[in-house]
């Protein structure tokens, strides 16, 4: 099986400190994203994609690095022609999933500091759009969140101080599967 990881940064996961994966750096945002995620999967043939990355929680439970289960983008607001926030206008679908369990995750463009209109357990800058182009692509997705702060007024401050924290948990958890 030919598994590839996605990361945003590599200030999140540094390609050395993980053996047996390719490591490739999207950069942040949706665009980013998909745009590696995309050229990744054209180079390479993947039959997994895995992401890693660091995200905000909304629910004060959660912390430590967490399995994401259903993607969903947070900022898509097309709310004034009759559709719900988070669901693109004409696709049926709001939420992507690969059948695995696991917390929800709201994808968005802005740094979260305060709970967004569209409630997930956690917010991030990626994941929707390489789970949207894994689905397209038929390529089977997993992602992997480190909780670096909880959305507020405090998280830009946490983010900084926590960023490289979860890649040696991330690296524990996925040391059983092979490339």
């Amino acid at each position: 099986m030919k598994i590839l990881i996605l990361v945003a940064l590599q200030d999140e996961l540094d390609a050395n400190e993980i053996r047996d994966f390719k490591v490739y750096y999207s950069g942040v945002g949706k665009v980013n994203a998909a745009i590696k995620t995309l050229q990744v999967i054209q180079k390479h043939s993947p039959n997994l994609i895995i992401n890693f990355g660091t995200a905000g929680s909304l629910n004060p439970q959660l912390s430590g690095l967490i399995e994401v289960g259903s993607f969903y983008q947070r900022d898509m607001d097309a709310s004034p022609l009759g559709f719900e926030i988070g669901q693109t206008p004409f696709e049926d679908e709001k939420e992507i999933s690969f059948g695995r369990q696991g917390v929800s995750c709201g994808t968005g463009d802005k740094f979260v500091t305060r709970t967004p209109t569209l409630k997930t357990d956690i917010v991030d800058m990626e994941a929707f759009a390489i789970a949207k182009v894994c689905k397209l692509k038929n390529i089977d997705f997993r992602c992997f969140k480190f909780i670096s702060d909880n959305a507020d007024n405090e998280a830009k401050d946490d983010w900084v101080d926590n960023v490289s924290l979860g890649a040696k948990l991330f690296v524990e958890r996925i040391s059983t599967l092979k490339d």
